[in-house]
């Protein structure tokens, strides 16, 4: 299991920490374990540079390369004034006595680049108690500190990015690798501060993990020992129906694939027996493509009352409904998502069109098992509150939620599902190879099963979405350029950890 937690949330937990440990066995332990990763990063033969600000991220850098200087050759550029605290002063002893040469912070961006020519980089100028912008004395090396010119591992986060909202300041650090302290922050997780966090590696320091659960749960992530406890195992003995039995409702004459790939998709996460339901101009495109999963026909001439009354009964034998690919837009199918709302019992994930069509029914959903996974643009709409400015995700999903009721997924490379009872569940797994039509219908897919196996829609909507993102990273090593949809289906089962 892996924290979540905000800046003053940690700062509590290590005031905890220190109080039990010492600061200085935290500090040694955070430099045993940067040490590490920076072993992974750099060949012997390379040498490694740290830029050290003033606080104890700076003594984070001192105590990892005290750990290398017997092997690797090691350059801290610091600013020698100031105060240290006794940790810090202790693990710049170790340094030196280790061989590590200490040289002054460069004066300018060109002197820090060519210090860190043919070097490993260490950003440990800032940790997560600084503010944006940069102090304007250290924005030059910050600029200097790039992934794209040299391998950087920044310290705890990149300096200049916010620790709680991801925010970036206009000469933050792109790291190549980041090695947080104690427990993972908000903002190596949400846009754009991700984009600049690189691989993220959470570092166990030595603070006990009583003293993190102890502390505020505003958000939460997944790793991959989190993500398989939640995930249904299959008995032995199960059949069918009980290995889990969605329901799809999708489709129309104009947009079948949407319910090809949703059907697909929820087979393939493990469902014993999908049906989909779809209107009758769509079926036969259907049964083109689904060979293992039952099609029944909505007749495209009967009343919303009817059909309705055909989707509850066949809801009977199933676990769980997913509601909205490829559904029309029209207003006949519009009285059919209502009527249907009213009348079902099933837990229900609610995606594509409709979200078009709940956005006047929202009532509807309240005090419900249901979730519901807008982009975006679907957000901006069903909200009612217009579009989303940069850096208030967050806060706009909690806004929702807490006024409607429904709990949601917010798509997008930095995913969030959250449901008004517990924290704000960030996805660890995003990626851009998910950027392409369809895949959200196989997050509906995949979801609707995991429903339909006994998970909760929230815990559903958090494995499916680690799960759908482990598997478009998996389709993406096979397929440098051109992943489709189908291709993230394929992947489900190699993907998982």
């Amino acid at each position: 299991m892996i924290y979540v937690l905000t800046p003053k949330a940690m700062r509590a937990a290590d005031a905890a920490a220190i109080a039990r440990v010492g600061e200085n066995e935290l500090m040694c332990n955070a430099g045993l374990r940067i040490a590490e990763h920076l072993r992974a990063m750099a060949p012997q033969e390379m040498p490694i540079v740290a830029f050290a600000g003033p606080g104890n991220n700076g003594g984070d850098a001192f105590a990892a390369l005290a750990e290398l200087a017997p092997v690797y050759e090691c350059t801290v550029a610091a600013d020698p004034g100031g105060p240290r605290s006794e940790a810090r002063a202790a693990a710049e002893r170790r340094a030196a006595e280790a061989g590590v040469r200490v040289v002054p912070l460069p004066a300018d961006e060109r002197a820090a680049a060519a210090l860190l020519d043919g070097a490993v980089g260490v950003d440990g100028l800032f940790g997560t108690g600084a503010r944006l912008p940069l102090p304007e004395s250290y924005r030059h090396l910050a600029r200097a500190l790039d992934a794209r010119r040299h391998p950087v591992l920044a310290i705890d986060i990149p300096s200049g990015v916010d620790a709680l909202t991801g925010a970036v300041a206009d000469d933050a650090v792109n790291a190549a690798v980041t090695v947080t302290l104690g427990a993972v922050k908000p903002g190596l997780l949400l846009e754009p501060g991700r984009q600049y966090s690189g691989e993220i590696f959470c570092a166990d320091i030595g603070i006990d993990d009583a003293i993190l659960a102890a502390q505020p749960r505003e958000y939460a992530a997944l790793d991959d020992e989190a993500f398989l406890a939640l995930l249904p195992q299959r008995a032995p003995d199960t059949q069918k129906y009980a290995a889990g039995a969605p329901l799809i409702v999708a489709g129309s004459r104009q947009f079948p694939g949407a319910a090809v790939l949703c059907a697909r998709a929820a087979a393939r996460a493990g469902a014993g027996y999908v049906t989909v339901a779809t209107p009758s101009s769509a079926a036969p495109a259907l049964r083109a493509h689904l060979i293992e999963q039952v099609v029944v026909e909505l007749p495209d001439d009967a009343t919303p009352a009817q059909i309705v009354e055909e989707l509850v009964a066949i809801t009977k034998r199933n676990g769980a409904v997913a509601l909205g690919p490829g559904l029309g837009l029209d207003d006949r199918t519009g009285e059919i998502v209502g009527l249907f709302l009213q009348a079902n019992t099933l837990p229900i994930v609610i995606d594509a069109s409709g979200l078009f069509h709940l956005s006047k029914r929202l009532e509807e959903l309240r005090g419900k098992a249901c979730v519901v996974t807008p982009h975006a643009g679907e957000f901006a709409r069903l909200s009612g509150r217009g579009a989303i400015e940069p850096g208030t995700r967050v806060a706009r999903i909690r806004e929702f939620v807490d006024r409607t009721g429904v709990p949601t997924l917010l798509k997008g490379s930095d995913t969030l599902v959250y449901d008004g009872k517990g924290p704000v569940h960030i996805n660890a797994t995003g990626t851009s190879a998910l950027a392409t039509a369809g895949t959200g219908d196989v997050l509906t897919g995949m979801i609707a099963t995991l429903m339909s196996q006994g998970l909760s829609p929230t815990d559903a909507a958090c494995a499916g979405a680690y799960w759908h993102g482990l598997a478009g990273r998996c389709a993406a090593e096979q397929r440098r350029i051109g992943v489709v949809a189908g291709d993230v289906i394929d992947a489900l089962g190699e993907a998982l950890p």
